[in-house]
């Protein structure tokens, strides 16, 4: 027999018990619950699909959003400190300062639901019931001028689509720019000539308070 057989039967000789091994069930863990596996399930799709029983009035949910909510996202929604901003922003997209709301770049009512339902509030994340949910994103909407303050949000009335749907679409790369991929990319000397286009400071995304502080001379002291 050859050297390489040799090694060959004694590799198989090791394996086999472990081998066995697997094939054995080694006791640990179980099936999970039905209540476990309706936890974890939890998740809106954009149809609405997977939303829960119950609903919430504009009215319920200014007064959770002000006790829960406000503290980050402002009273109205408009962020406080660098907090997300959730409410305006309407035709601003295009502008030098876009503002992406619920209502302005959001393009399903779903994912506001599944996010508030899923991570919110900030620290005690899924602590909101259905019907708080509900009444949550209904005040949300009508922050950003999409329902009357008298609606009252439910599964059977769920608005599926934001004003910015249209605007979001498929990942269609693969077919519309297929044509200038490189399957051998360019990694050094890929452009003649190199130029400057912009800079940070013109784009004026410097911090308020740094541009303010840049001139004054640090304080000294006599000890």
């Amino acid at each position: 027999m050859s050297k390489s057989a040799n090694i060959l039967a004694v590799a198989g000789v090791v394996l086999l018990p472990f081998s066995a091994i697997a094939a054995e069930k080694v006791g640990l863990g179980r099936p999970a619950l039905p209540e476990e596996v309706k936890a974890w399930d939890i998740d809106v799709r954009p149809d609405g699909l997977g939303l829960p029983e119950g609903k919430g009035s504009v009215t319920d949910g200014e007064t959770l959003f002000q006790t829960k909510c406000a503290s980050c996202h402002g009273e109205f929604g408009e962020g406080a400190g660098r907090w997300p901003v959730l409410a305006g922003g309407k035709d601003s997209l295009k502008s030098d300062r876009p503002e992406k709301t619920i209502g302005s770049f959001w393009p399903y009512t779903s994912t506001v639901f599944d996010y508030v339902h899923r991570a919110m509030p900030y620290g005690e994340a899924q602590s909101l019931s259905a019907d708080e949910t509900y009444a949550v994103v209904a005040y949300l909407m009508n922050l950003n001028d999409l329902v009357p303050g008298d609606f009252v949000l439910s599964k059977e009335n769920f608005p599926k689509g934001l004003p910015n749907e249209k605007n979001f679409y498929d990942d269609d790369r693969e077919t519309t720019e297929k044509a200038f991929w490189n399957k051998t990319p360019c990694m050094e000397n890929c452009k003649a000539k190199v130029e400057i286009t912009g800079h940070a400071a013109n784009l004026d995304v410097t911090p308020d308070d740094q541009k303010d502080n840049k001139d004054e001379k640090p304080s000294s002291s006599v000890e």
